[in-house]
């Protein structure tokens, strides 16, 4: 598909996931049959990688991050061992950051306890 068609397929805008290549998160390919043009392809795997990215972002990981997952995944530049330590440590951060947000939401409940206590 084209990056239109990701693009609408995705949610993600064309900027976007043109960032994402210029970042080595996704590539797409040339039709090496069609010489007319110079338009990347790009399959269900970098549609898959998009909405990976995506989530991973959500969560507050960044882009070397989430390369570095891609990498461990997709690319099979680590051994087994280093994959799982590497996705250990990913898991580790997630249980940090959901340790934070959990703090976070008990502040921000204090504070409207105490806007609704008249204590502010």
């Amino acid at each position: 598909m084209l990056i239109h068609e990701l693009s609408k397929m995705t949610g993600i805008s064309v900027h976007t996931i043109r960032f994402y290549e210029k970042s080595g998160l996704i590539s797409g390919k040339r039709d090496e049959t069609i010489k007319s043009n110079n338009y990347f392809h790009y399959d269900e795997e970098t549609a898959e990688k998009l909405e990976f990215i995506s989530d991973a972002k959500s969560v507050g990981f960044t882009i070397r991050e989430i390369g570095q997952i891609i990498d461990a995944w997709y690319n099979n530049n680590y051994s087994k061992d280093e994959k799982v330590e590497l996705l250990d440590q990913k898991l580790i951060s997630l249980e940090q950051k959901l340790k934070e947000i959990k703090d976070m939401k008990k502040q921000i409940s204090k504070f409207k306890e105490d806007v609704l206590n008249d204590r502010c």
